[in-house]
């Protein structure tokens, strides 16, 4: 077994702290830049690639945090979780959300199943009542083709899956693959069901309720407002519902669902969308050799995830580079910036993995750590944001390193050309631009005008949003959380955070409260 320690006891983290720091703005100026743009890269899966150029990192910086990798046995800790070691010591579990994608290693057998085995059998099960229910061999009570499929989840039940199907909505309709609009409940808040409901026919609407212990308030609250949404409209709920759920939760073999399908307690939320939290809506939405794309692309990433060097490991040393910019510059934050519309949500699902992962100030064993640990994640695609909060990043006190994602090519292949290039080249043109922006600068005798530059960024480029390149990316920052998690030696794979605030509102809901507690929820008349 490998040796877990805290970051600040490994020293090859102190002599990566003695390291002298890169003048950014030098080092991109000119040809140096041309030729670190040329040079500081490394191939991912589905042809994409990781650029770090305008990363403040150089030769001396690398090879630290190579010798970094080394001693806090990334590979080895990575080799362990795939080959079915407890990586989750919070809750003594495996984490086994890639072998969902594929096989990584040995066989993990797990309560007496192969967990592959089990987890292909859903994917089977799942893709088989995806194609029954296109062919209309599943139907309503009447007879009728199931034309919308809504999940109902919150969390990771939600992000991860929604922000897949709106990536791929568009580019299923270009390829004749969109066999169900798919819509997704997932706020408590009566306004989001309602919206929803109203926006369908649920006559004809296949519904999805997610929640792996069954017991999940915000999502049994919203299956039954659906249940009555149906039973107004003269239908059976039975009959128009589904259930993803784990074997031993009230939901499994429920005479409630026409179906159940099954994920466990070795896939944490966040990391579910390659489980049947994701292949069940999605196979319905798309078809089920749609999501096996998406599958293939993020096995792909994780088995370069298993290269020992990590100069040829794009997640491995995307993880490092964050660990540098976080624990020894000291940047509190991390944007991320899609130049894509189809990854609108994209860094909305982020956020979570990453927050919800690596957000600890305690480490694996439940010890106080003496460093920060994971950034602040937020962002907006390209060019929006660009009128919204780069404001800040380009001239705010706070620096703020920034993770780009763009395509040479746009996703629907529809453009026109005005004043000599198409949209796709603004597009790209603004992308590139932003990036040299940020770390070159611009000098001005006018304060309001002058740039100071030094504004670290990577990118992704992809030839084009497809189901493997969008894969790939799911995977890159899984792993790359991962990475990172096994370097602050935090569990990234337990939330206890999330459980407070749920355990107080059903305080709330039963009148069991006192002092600040009581006095906010009589402010709501609760």
């Amino acid at each position: 077994m490998s040796d877990w320690k805290n970051l600040d006891e490994l020293e090859a983290f102190h002599e990566l702290e003695a390291v002298e720091r890169v003048n950014l703005r030098e080092v991109m100026s000119g040809e140096n830049g041309a030729e670190r743009v040329r040079t500081y890269h490394t191939d991912m899966a589905a042809g994409m690639s990781y650029n770090y150029a305008a990363k403040d990192v150089d030769e001396n910086v690398l090879a630290a945090l190579v010798k970094l990798a080394r001693e806090a046995q990334l590979s080895e800790k990575y080799e362990e979780l795939y080959n079915g070691a407890v990586i989750n010591t919070g809750e003594k579990r495996l984490v086994l959300h890639q072998l969902c994608r594929g096989q990584l290693g040995k066989d993990v057998i797990a309560d007496g199943v192969n967990k592959r085995e089990f987890y292909v059998k859903q994917q089977e099960r799942a893709a088989a009542f995806a194609n029954k229910v296109h062919s209309g061999e599943i139907t309503n009570e009447k007879g009728e083709k199931f034309t919308t499929v809504v999940q109902i989840g919150i969390g990771g039940s939600d992000l991860g899956p929604r922000a897949l199907y709106i990536a791929l909505e568009n580019w299923a309709r270009k390829h004749n693959t969109l066999k169900m609009e798919a819509r997704f409940i997932s706020n408590v808040d009566p306004d989001d069901a309602t919206a929803v409901l109203n926006s369908v026919d649920v006559a004809h609407t296949l519904f999805i309720l997610v929640s792996k212990s069954g017991t999940t308030l915000e999502t049994l609250t919203n299956e039954a407002f659906v249940k009555n949404a149906l039973r107004k409209a003269g239908y059976d709920p039975a009959r128009h519902m589904i259930a993803v759920t784990s074997e031993s939760s009230p939901l499994a073999r429920n005479e409630g669902y026409m179906d159940a399908f099954y994920m466990d307690n070795y896939i944490g939320g966040r990391y579910s969308s390659s489980s049947a939290v994701g292949c069940t809506v999605l196979s319905l939405a798309f078809g089920p050799e749609v999501f096996a794309r998406i599958l293939e692309g993020a096995h792909e990433e994780d088995v370069l995830a298993k290269e020992k060097d990590p100069m040829k490991n794009p997640d491995m040393l995307d993880a490092l580079i964050g660990v540098y910019e976080r624990n020894v510059l000291g940047m509190e934050a991390t944007a991320v910036l899609p130049y894509s519309q189809a990854l609108s949500r994209f860094p909305a699902h982020l956020q979570q993995l990453d927050m919800e992962s690596n957000g600890k100030s305690v480490n694996r064993f439940g010890k106080p750590m003496n460093y920060v640990t994971g950034p602040i994640i937020f962002g907006e695609p390209g060019t929006n944001g660009q009128h919204s909060f780069y404001q800040l990043l380009h001239q705010g006190k706070t620096i703020i390193p920034m993770q780009f994602i763009g395509f040479r090519k746009s996703q629907l292949e529809n453009d026109v050309v005005i004043e000599g290039s198409t949209s796709q080249k603004k597009l790209c043109a603004n992308v590139a631009a932003q990036i040299v922006a940020f770390a070159c600068g611009k000098d001005d005798e006018n304060p309001n005008k002058n740039f100071d530059g030094g504004r670290p960024s990577s990118i992704i480029i992809g030839e084009q949003l497809t189901p493997e390149s969008l894969g790939a990316l799911l995977a890159h920052f899984e792993n790359k959380v991962m990475f990172q998690g096994f370097l602050w030696n935090v569990n990234s794979f337990d939330q206890e955070g999330v459980q407070l605030g749920k355990v107080l509102a059903k305080k709330v809901l039963a009148h069991d409260t006192d002092g600040a507690l009581k006095v906010y929820s009589d402010l709501f008349e609760i």
